[in-house]
Parts: C-alpha cells; structure tokens; sequence
C-alpha cells in the first residue's frame, strides 16, 4: 500500500503550503491519518493527526499554524488527508511524511520536502 503525498517546495519565511496525501481504498480498518516530519539529523516526529471521527491533534509547535484536514468520502472508496501550513518558519525545514494506521499497522508515503528559508 503506498500513499502519495504532494505539495512540499521553497518557499519564504511567513509564507503557507498545503500539503496533501491520498490513501488507497484498500486499508481495510483504517483509524486515522497523520503527518509527520524529520529534519536532517533529527528523529521523525509527529506534527498532526486526524481520526475517522475528526478528532485532530497537534503537536505544540503546529498549534495555531498548522491544520489536518480530512476527506473520506472520495469517490472511489480512498482517503485524503491535508495540511496546511501558514507563517512557516525555517525550522519548519523537514521532509514531511504523510502517515495512516490500520489494524496497529503504519502505512507510510514516499515524504515530500518543505524548504522554508529565511
């Protein structure tokens, strides 16, 4: 099962991207959608997450600036998830990893690069 995630490119400090990933429609159980990111040198961490109910989360430095967005209703059965970024910052430099859970299982896309410069 591959995800494919899109979106990412340069852009300048204080400006917005929206990233965006499909899932198949063949994750049977899936639960929820995440995005994360991993700086070069630095472990992948989790930025937000969406539940099939709509329940998000964030983590502290995406509160206020980042927003999961979720759309489960694609025609041919699959699932979308968005996120859109806003006032990026240079340490929002990371490549970002579009994420979906299903059965305790982590299904993952190919990542796409953000690059915010100062």
């Amino acid at each position: 099962v591959q995800l494919q995630a899109s979106g990412g490119g340069l852009v300048q400090a204080g400006g917005a991207l929206t990233l965006s990933c499909a899932a198949p429609r063949n994750i049977f159980g899936l639960t929820h959608m995440a995005w994360y990111r991993q700086a070069p040198g630095e472990a992948r961490e989790l930025v937000a997450r969406i539940t099939n109910d709509g329940i998000k989360y964030y983590a502290d430095f995406a509160k206020g600036r980042f927003t999961i967005s979720g759309d489960n209703a694609r025609s041919d059965g699959g699932n979308d998830v968005y996120l859109e970024m806003k006032s990026l910052k240079p340490d929002d430099t990371a490549v970002y990893y579009c994420n979906a859970r299903a059965l305790e299982v982590d299904y993952w896309g190919q990542g796409t690069q953000v690059t915010v410069s100062s």
